[in-house]
C-alpha cells in the first residue's frame, strides 16, 4: 500500500493536469476551427478532424483571436443633442433661423414648389420643448417664412418644414462654439432674385417726394376750404298756422324716382387708357437715371446686429441697439435734404457680414461710408469718442490696432458661412491692395470734420483721426470712416448713449460734420447704371 503522502501527491498532480487541460481547451478549439476554415487538409467534408500539418518553427504562435462580437455587450447609441436656444431674425434682406445646441448638429435640406417650402432633416435630435419654441418665434410680418411645422421623421431625425412666402436661395451651415454661444446650426433664407439697391433708392426718393407734395397739398386745400367756405344761413323757424288752416295741395310733378333719374344720369364707363409706349418707358427710365446720377448717396453702417450684440454696457445696453437708433435718426435727418439719399447696410436687428457691408456701399457707388459703433474696453474708466480711417500700413497706435482686431472679429460671433467667408476674405484683401492714397486722404478729411463736431457734444478719446486696418473701411473708391460714439463700457457714457437727448445731439454733430466735408469737397460726378 502506497504511503499516504505519496497518494496525496499523485492526486494533486492529476488535479493540476485536469485543470491545465480545461484552461487550454478554448485555445485548442479556436486553433482547430481556424485551421478548419483556412486549410484544405483540416477536414474531409464529413466533419471529422484530421491531424494538423507539420509547421516550421519560425515565429511564436499568434495570440488567441478575440471573442466574437455577438458575445460582447452592444455599443451604446450616441447621445442626442439638446436644443439650448432657438432664435429667428427676420429682415427684408434675409431671414436667419438659428438652432443652438450642446452638441454639433448635421442637416440635409431640399426645396419643394407649389407651394414653396424648405424641408430640413436634422440628425441626432428628438422632439423637445426647446425645438417646439420655433413655432412661436416666427412673426406674421416675416418677409420669407409663413409658418413652421416640426415632426419626428424617423428615430433621431427631426424634420422641419418652413412654409415660404416667396422663393428663396437658402444657405445652411454650422458654427463652432464662440463667445457665449455653443454649437449653432444656421438657416439663412435669401430672396431668389436680389433687389437692385439703386432702384430701391429711387423709389424711396419718389415716395418721399410724393408724400411731401401730398402733405403740402392737403394743408393748402384745408386752408383754402376754410377761407372760401360760405357761411351757412341761419335756420328759419317753422311758421305757426292757426288751427283749422288747410294747406294747399302741391302741384303734380315727376315722381322722386323720375327726378332722381333725371338729376343723376349714370356716368359712362371709363375708357381704357392707352398702353405705355416703348418711347415713354425709355423716357421714364432716363428720368430715373438722371435723378440717380444727381443724388448724393451716403452709406450708413450700424455695427453688429442679430446674433452679434457687439459690446454690452454695465446695465445691459447693447451696442447693436444704440448704434441702430442713432443711424436711423441720422438717416432721417440726411434724407430731409432732397439731394441726398441714405443707404443703410441694415435697418433692423439682423447681422450683416463685414464684406457684405462693403459690397453694399460699392453697389450704390456711395459718396461716403460712415460706420457707427459704441466702444468698449477692459476697464470702465475709458471714455470719449474716436474716429478711425483705414491705414495702408501699420496702425497709428496700439489702441487702434486692438480696436480693429476686435471689430474685425465680428463675423465670428455674428456667424458667416465658412464656404463663402474664405472667398470674401480674399476679396477684402484685394480691396485693401486697391485702396489708394487718395481714398485714405479723403477719409481723413471726412473724419477730421466729424471728429471736430463730436467734440462739441462730449469727450474725445483722441483729438486726431486714428488709422488701422478695419475690414469694413476697405472700399477702395469710397471715403470711409468708423465712428466710436462713446465707451459703452463706461457707466456714465452708457447712460448718455441711452438718453434720447444725447442721441439727438450726436446725430446733429454727425450730420454737420458730413455737411462741412461736402462743402469743402464736392462729390464727384457719377453714373450709377440701373440693373
Amino acid at each position: 500500500m502506497p504511503h499516504p503522502f505519496k497518494l496525496q501527491r499523485r492526486q494533486a498532480l492529476r488535479a493540476m493536469g485536469a485543470l491545465a487541460l480545461v484552461l487550454k481547451a478554448p485555445q485548442v478549439i479556436a486553433a482547430t476551427n481556424a485551421v478548419g476554415k483556412n486549410s484544405k487538409t483540416a477536414g474531409d467534408g464529413s466533419g471529422a478532424l484530421l491531424p494538423l500539418p507539420a509547421q516550421k518553427k519560425a515565429a511564436p504562435a499568434a495570440s488567441p483571436a478575440p471573442a466574437p462580437a455577438a458575445s460582447a455587450a452592444p455599443a451604446p447609441a450616441p447621445a442626442n443633442s439638446n436644443i439650448v436656444a432657438v432664435r429667428v431674425w427676420p429682415a427684408d434682406e434675409y431671414t436667419r433661423v438659428t438652432l443652438e445646441s450642446d452638441k454639433p448638429l448635421a442637416a440635409q435640406h431640399f426645396l419643394v414648389e407649389g407651394p414653396d417650402r424648405l424641408v430640413i432633416d436634422i440628425e441626432g435630435l428628438e422632439l423637445s420643448p426647446g425645438l417646439r419654441e420655433l413655432l412661436g418665434k416666427v412673426r406674421a410680418d416675416d418677409p420669407f417664412i409663413a409658418g413652421v411645422r416640426v415632426g419626428q421623421n424617423r428615430p433621431r431625425v427631426v424634420r422641419l418644414v418652413l412654409d415660404l412666402k416667396q422663393p428663396v436661395a437658402p444657405q445652411i451651415f454650422t458654427l463652432a462654439p464662440v463667445a457665449a454661444y455653443q454649437n449653432r446650426l444656421v438657416f439663412d433664407l435669401y430672396p431668389k432674385v436680389e433687389v437692385d439697391p439703386l432702384l430701391a433708392l429711387i423709389r424711396e426718393k419718389e415716395k418721399a417726394e410724393t408724400e411731401a407734395a401730398q402733405s403740402v397739398q392737403d394743408a393748402l386745400g384745408e386752408m383754402i376750404a376754410r377761407i372760401d367756405k360760405p357761411a351757412l344761413p341761419a335756420a328759419t323757424p317753422p311758421a305757426v298756422l292757426p288751427p283749422g288752416t288747410k294747406l294747399p295741395k302741391p302741384a303734380p310733378g315727376p315722381s322722386p324716382a323720375a327726378s332722381a333719374a333725371v338729376q343723376t344720369p349714370v356716368p359712362p364707363p371709363p375708357l381704357p387708357g392707352p398702353a405705355p409706349s416703348p418711347a415713354s418707358t425709355a423716357a421714364e427710365t432716363g428720368l430715373a437715371q438722371a435723378k440717380l446720377d444727381r443724388l448724393i448717396v451716403i452709406a450708413l453702417d450700424p455695427g453688429h446686429g442679430g446674433e452679434d450684440p457687439g459690446a454690452i454696457g454695465p446695465s445691459g445696453l447693447k451696442e447693436k441697439d444704440v448704434v441702430l437708433a442713432v443711424a436711423l435718426q441720422l438717416r432721417d435727418r440726411l434724407n430731409s435734404n432732397p439731394n441726398i439719399r441714405v443707404m443703410m447696410t441694415r435697418d433692423a436687428d439682423f447681422f450683416v457680414p463685414l464684406h457684405e457691408r462693403v459690397r453694399k456701399a460699392r453697389r450704390v457707388q456711395a459718396d461716403l461710408f460712415v460706420s457707427i459703433h459704441a466702444d468698449a474696453f477692459i476697464t470702465p474708466k475709458a471714455r470719449g469718442a474716436s474716429v478711425f480711417a483705414l491705414s495702408d500700413g501699420a496702425a497709428s497706435s496700439q489702441t487702434a490696432r486692438w480696436m480693429a482686431n476686435k471689430e474685425n472679429a465680428a463675423d465670428l460671433v455674428g456667424g458667416v458661412n465658412k464656404d463663402i467667408a474664405v472667398k470674401d476674405a480674399n476679396v477684402l484683401k484685394a480691396m485693401l491692395d486697391m485702396s489708394t492714397s487718395a481714398q485714405i486722404r479723403d477719409s481723413l478729411k471726412l473724419g477730421s470734420e466729424v471728429l471736430g463736431q463730436i467734440g462739441r457734444v462730449g469727450n474725445l478719446h483722441k483729438r486726431s483721426v486714428e488709422q488701422a486696418g478695419f475690414a469694413v473701411l476697405k472700399a477702395p473708391d469710397v471715403p470711409s470712416i468708423l465712428v466710436e460714439t462713446a465707451f459703452i463700457s463706461n457707466p456714465e457714457e452708457e447712460a448718455k448713449l441711452r438718453d434720447p437727448d444725447y442721441q439727438a445731439k450726436l446725430v446733429a454733430a454727425l450730420a454737420t460734420g458730413i455737411a462741412r466735408y461736402f462743402a469743402k469737397n464736392p462729390p464727384l460726378a457719377r453714373h450709377r447704371p440701373l440693373s
